[in-house]
């Protein structure tokens, strides 16, 4: 079963974090993804590049503009993708994201999406 992890922050709170605990965090997250990578879990993992593009039609053509949302406080940043035995090992690996932890009042969140074809029923 595949599921998509989407990983959403909060660009002026994360930029906020003294130096030292970012380093902190990027060390917790690369040694998390590779746990995931080493138990054959961990399918794909990315940060994304911000600037992301919405692609909506308005009338009969598409039309591309910045987006996808409009004063969102918070924004996708990355994702992972892992191949997992039970919706179960899912939750429990989301629930165990560093950075859910490692700054609570950091804001930001975790999504975890079942993927189509993943095998999940």
């Amino acid at each position: 079963m595949k599921y998509l992890m989407l990983i959403y922050g909060n660009e002026q709170v994360w930029n906020s974090l003294p130096a030292a605990d970012l380093t902190t965090l990027i060390g917790e997250v690369d040694a998390f993804n590779e746990a995931l990578r080493a138990s054959g879990e961990l399918v794909d993992s990315q940060g994304l590049v911000p600037r992301p593009r919405a692609v909506r039609i308005v009338g009969d053509a598409p039309v591309v503009t910045d987006g996808p949302y409009l004063e969102a406080k918070e924004y996708v940043g990355s994702y992972f993708v892992v191949d997992v035995d039970s919706e179960q090992r899912a939750l429990e690996i989301a629930r165990s994201y560093p950075g859910l932890r490692f700054a609570p009042s950091a804001g930001g969140g975790l999504e975890m999406w079942p993927l189509m074809g993943g095998g999940v029923d």
